[in-house]
Formats: C-alpha cells, structure tokens, sequence
C-alpha cells in the first residue's frame, strides 16, 4: 500500500471542495502526542478515548516516527495512555476492553520498533514509567488473568492472548524483553493450564495458549529460575495434559493432511505423465517445494512437554481415532494475510471436535503417529537450514522420548500395534509402497523405519554429519532397552544393517571431502558399536537365532566394506594428524567385525572349493555360518550398552536461541495488525449501549 492510500485510511472522506477531516480518534491521538495533559482541558477525555474504534496503524506510526527529545517531552501522557489501558480492563463496557487491548498492543510495538538499541529500563520507563512500573504490570496481569479465566466473551479472551503473543515477541531475542521479568512474577501459567483443560476454550484458544506457554518457557530459560519451567516440569492434572497433547496433535495433523493434499496435487494431470514420461526426473524438485514451511513453534511446545514433564509421555500413547479432517472449502477473509503451510493453527472446527465418533474400520492413531508421520515430511528435505533446524528439533524430540523407561515401554508393546503411514522421499530405484501393504507392529518398528529411511535417503555432498549423529543415537538407545528387557522385537534389521553398511560406503568413498568439515571417524565409530551390539548381545535380544546367522552373513558378504574402512582408519591412526585419535578408536572397536570376517571368508571358500561351487548361495553360507560359530573367538567389549543422556544445556543452547528467535519473528508477523480487527469483535459486542 503506497503511503497516500494509507494516508486515505487514516482519514473520513468530505466533499471533494473540502480538505479532509480527521478521524476523532486521530485527533485524541494527536492530543496524548501533544506536550499538555489531554484531560487538562476535558475531563472525560480517557472515557471517550476507549469508547472509540482503535485506529493502530496510526498510533503505532506516531510512536516510531517520534525522536529522542519528543519522548521525554511526551513521557508523561504515554504513561498516563498506558495506565488508563489497563484501568479500562476493568470495565464492564466491554468495547472499552476491545479497545483498551488493542491500543496495548500498539504501545508495546510502537515504542519498541522506535527504541529498538534502547535498554529494557527505558523502554519500561517510556511505556509506564520505571518507578509504577511494578504496580502497573501486576495491575495488567491479574486483568489479563481474569479475563482469561472468566466467564466473559470468547473474542475478548482470543484478543488477550494475541496481547500477550505480542508482547512476549515485541524483541528479536525474547530473553532481552526485560518487561517479560513481570510476566515472571505476575503468573498467568494457571490460566493457560485453564484453557487447555476445557474442551470449549481449548478448541478456540488452545493454539495460542500452547505456543505462548513455549515462548515463555525459553525466556532466559539458562540464565535465572523461569517459573514457568518449573511450574510445566510439575503438572499432573491429566485433562491439562491431555489438552495440550490434544493441541498438538490437531495442529500436526493438520500439516499431514495439508501436504498429503498438495503430494497429491502434484501427482495428477500433466505434470504426473510427464514424469514418468522422463524417468522421474522432476519428482525431488516438485516434492521439494511441499516442505518449505513447518509449524516450529508447535513443535517446540511438543519438545518442552517431552522434556520438561514426565507425565506428558503418557499422552504420546494415548489412542483415539485418526482424524480425518474434512477438506471442507472456507471463503477467504480479504484481511487475513495468507500463511504459510502449517504455521496456522487448525479449523476451529477440528479444534472443537475432540470426540470423534468411532468406526470399527477406522485406523488408530495418537499423538506419537501423528508426530512421527510429520517428522517423514520434514525429515525429507533438508537442504536449507529452516528444514535442518526442523529436523534436527525432531531428532531431538525423539532422542528424549528413547530416552524414557516408560516412552521405551508403550513404544515395544506388544498389544498396542498400529500401521504407520510414513512419508517417503522419492526415488528413481525404488516403489512407491502402498499404504495396504503397511503391517501392524509396535512403534518401535516405526521409529526404526524412520531412521532408516533418513540414513538411506541423505548421503551427499553436503553431508548433514549432525542429524545422522542423532539418528545412529537414537537405534542405539533402542537397542539399550531391548538388550536391557529382553525384548526380542519383529524387525526387518537387515534393512538397517544394509543402511549402515551403505553409509560407512559413502563416508569411504568421500573421505576428503567430508573430512574437510566434520570428524566422520566419530560417525564411524558410532555405526561400528552398533553392530558390536548386535554381535555382542544380539542373542538376546534378536527375534530368532535365524537374525544372528544373518547378522553374520550380511557383515561377510559385505567383507569388502570393512576391509576397506580398517584400511583407511589404520593409515589415519599411524600418521601423526588430528583424527589420529579419533582413528585408533574405530581400529580398536573393528577387532570383532574383522574376527568374524577373518573366520568366516577362509571356510567359506574351501566349502566352495571341496563342492566345486565357484558363487555360493545364501542358505549355503549361512549353512557354513551355523557350522563353525564354535571355533569364533570374539573378545568382549566393555561400554556397548551404555550412553550419554540427553542435556539441553550447554550443547543446545545455541541452537534453541536461534530456534526461538525464528519463531518469535513468525509469530510476530501473524499476530498482524489485520488479525487484530475489530470487525468481529465489535459484531458480538454490538447489541451494548
């Protein structure tokens, strides 16, 4: 919009022979802008300021266009707009509220983009004044509070937490927000929980709740006591929990089923024969652009309930019917900006729908499938860092929940089996897999698929060393628990062994490369221990003594690979270098791989030569596998069932920062001034005198 159309806006149109005249609003503005008290000469001037529409735009334009002297001269009057707002909470005429919120939340911005090198203290200081600042920010939040937790109008608490939103990312950096420090001490944690815990509230407001509640949660999270960490860490009322977990739940599904419409968008018409028509060629780039966009700030209040409470991993489990949210057709609203795929939150009309009819045909989902069918899709594409932060916040999620004795319990149950619809990348070697042919196991099963797929699907030139380091992490504390409990799990390991084998290709085969940026030997290491794993303790844990035997068969037919890698780790650990030492640990951690290889190949070609059979088949080497276990020797290996636990501190510090950085600047630009119209607001108001 050019400047004269907004100009325009600000002002009610005449006849063409006359000047336009201002708004009255505009003009009251202009009065608090003035240095005079504007009730000096009008003593109801705050009364009727409230009374009338909100013009945001141009309040917020004249706070940001005054200089540094204007702003002492006009200190005073901001102060007093700023007290009256919150004075005007607490009437009963409720488009003084309406408005009272409104003119808040210019403030906030308005005085922020205009101060943005300014300290915290001044910014107090301009908005209410440092000295009542205490008493004025208590008077806000126990305002904000009742509102919320009231009986009042639903648009009136919606408006409240798009205050709050606002104010809580009026910074780049949510830990410099010094204002925020009242937030803390004046708790509006028990209304959060309030509104997740009721169905109504939670179905129009709980988005909102939940995504303030995360940004909350890393307000100088390293630096002092946040309470309301403390305060997450112990929630055990389970309908809140629930809510939260119900929260999330729809907002991913809402993303799974936005991509899957657009995949299949892609895949019909011309664009589909085209394709085929040349081998596929386009297919990466067209799902390429499916994924652009994630929900991160959802994402994030899925990670600090997994991290912070163990009473939330209860609520992964949790099965109910898999929602199939209708793709009912909305008229557009001219002023809302159009958002990005899965930064909005869901329909009000799944929102509202907890409870869901039940079909014995229908599929059986819980908050775990659905996360772990969002993380297919995010997980795919990984080539920028918005996607590799996405992914990498996935991975950690996971990690946490690998981590947990009771997450580990309900993931290898064995009563609880489900088909899990993972998304996968396309690829010109392989089938699309049918939805049909998925079969019903436990989620372990799927958690495994999907770092399979990942491992199978991301080795290339720009290595993301990082996210595999995750993914190997994540199997081996899978297979911590199952060695630990004895869970002899239906798994198809080959295909994890082929993946891990194929990667320890790559890494060979782009050994300079990739050890220009990353220690690949800390990989390696990591990939090796898990097949000493296997090979330790996989009686125990393996379904059948058939798994060992192919175990071994997969690690000689493979020989090749790992003759190769002792080769390389061997010349790097006997020259002087700074991988010497990382090399000398996978030497070491080899000494079985290459006890069994170097037993194994020598019986396997004289049992050719004595049958005169120059290619063996399977059954026949594993028939000289199964003959000469009792002549392996292998040593034992100490520390393969042990691993370092998950800490944010200090190892993730960074990445949250910028993580919530990122976030706070969506929402920022979708708590917009168009989402903040009082069009709807002032209808359900409209029958008030």
């Amino acid at each position: 919009m050019s400047q004269t159309e907004k100009k325009a806006g600000l002002l009610r149109r005449t006849s063409s022979s006359k000047k336009p005249l201002k708004e009255k609003v505009v003009l009251m503005y202009d009065e608090i802008f003035a240095k005079e008290d504007p009730a000096k000469n009008n003593p109801r001037f705050w009364d009727e300021l409230f009374l009338m529409k909100v013009n945001l735009e141009y309040l917020e334009s004249k706070l940001e266009n005054i200089d540094g002297e204007e702003v002492q001269r006009i200190r005073d009057n901001i102060n007093s707009l700023f007290h009256h707002c919150v004075q005007a909470l607490g009437e009963e005429h409720q488009i003084k509220v309406v408005n009272a919120l409104q003119t808040l939340c210019a403030l906030f911005r308005g005085v922020h983009q205009k101060n943005k090198s300014a300290s915290g203290f001044d910014i107090i200081n301009m908005l209410m004044g440092f000295d009542k600042a205490e008493l004025r920010m208590k008077d806000l939040m126990e305002r904000l509070d009742s509102l919320l937790c009231g009986d009042g109008s639903e648009s009136l608490k919606s408006l409240c937490l798009k205050l709050l939103l606002c104010l809580v990312t009026v910074t780049d950096n949510i830990s410099q927000n010094t204002i925020l420090e009242y937030v803390m001490i004046n708790s509006i944690f028990e209304a959060i929980l309030q509104i997740l815990s009721d169905v109504s509230s939670r179905g129009q407001h709980g988005y909102d709740a939940v995504v303030l509640l995360a940004l909350l949660v890393n307000y100088r999270k390293y630096e002092s006591v946040n309470p309301y960490i403390v305060k997450l860490s112990i929630v055990d009322d389970e309908p809140t929990l629930d809510g939260m977990g119900m929260v999330v739940h729809q907002a991913l599904t809402e993303y799974n089923r936005q991509y899957k419409d657009k995949e299949e968008e892609n895949q019909g018409g011309f664009f589909s024969t085209l394709t085929s028509m040349v081998g596929n060629m386009f297919i990466a780039d067209a799902d390429e652009k499916l994924s652009v966009q994630t929900n991160e700030a959802i994402l994030l209040a899925l990670y600090e309930a997994v991290h912070l409470n163990r009473n939330f991993i209860t609520v992964l489990a949790q099965s109910h019917p898999e929602i199939n949210i209708p793709t009912t057709p909305t008229t557009p609203t001219p002023t809302t900006p159009t958002s990005p795929l899965g930064t909005t939150p869901p329909s009000l009309d799944v929102m509202n729908n907890p409870e869901l009819p039940l079909d014995p045909n229908l599929q059986t989902s819980n908050l775990l499938i659905t996360f772990l069918k969002y993380a297919s899709i995010v997980m795919q594409d990984t080539k920028d860092e918005h996607r590799l932060n996405s992914a990498r916040l996935c991975l950690i999620i996971l990690t946490c929940i690998a981590e947990d004795q009771y997450a580990d319990a309900f993931l290898h149950d064995d009563n609880m089996n489900f088909r899990v619809n993972l998304h996968k990348m396309p690829m010109r070697h392989r089938k699309k897999a049918m939805d049909k042919n998925i079969p019903s196991r436990p989620l372990v099963c799927a958690v495994l698929d999907l770092m399979v797929e990942f491992i199978v699907t991301h080795m290339m030139k720009d290595f993301p060393m990082d996210l595999y380091l995750r993914c190997v992490q994540i199997i081996h504390k899978l297979l911590c628990y199952q060695k630990k409990c004895r869970i002899r799990l239906h798994y198809t390991w080959r295909e994890l062994w082929s993946a891990l084998i194929n990667l320890l290709k790559f890494l060979l085969s782009n050994e300079t490369t990739l050890l220009a940026k990353h220690n690949i030997f800390h990989l390696v290491l990591l990939v090796v221990n898990l097949f000493n794993m296997f090979i330790t303790y996989g009686d125990t844990f393996l379904p059948t003594s058939n798994s060992y035997d192919e175990l071994y068969y997969e690690i000689v037919r493979m020989h090749q690979v790992f003759d190769n890698l002792y080769c390389m780790v061997l010349r790097v650990s006997t020259n002087t270098g700074q991988w010497k030492e990382a090399a000398s640990k996978v030497t070491h951690a080899l000494v079985n791989v290459r006890a069994i290889i170097n037993h194994f190949n020598p019986k396997i070609e004289s049992y050719a030569a004595v049958n005169h059979i120059s290619q063996l088949s399977e059954d026949q080497v594993l028939e000289v596998v199964r003959s000469n276990y009792d002549t392996l020797t292998l040593k034992l290996q100490d520390g393969l069932d042990q691993f370092e636990r998950y800490s944010e501190q200090p190892k993730e510090a960074a990445f949250f920062k910028e993580l919530v950085r990122s976030i706070s600047l969506n929402v920022r630009k979708n708590v917009s001034l168009n989402t903040l119209s009082q069009d709807v607001l002032l209808k359900e108001f409209s029958t008030i005198s």
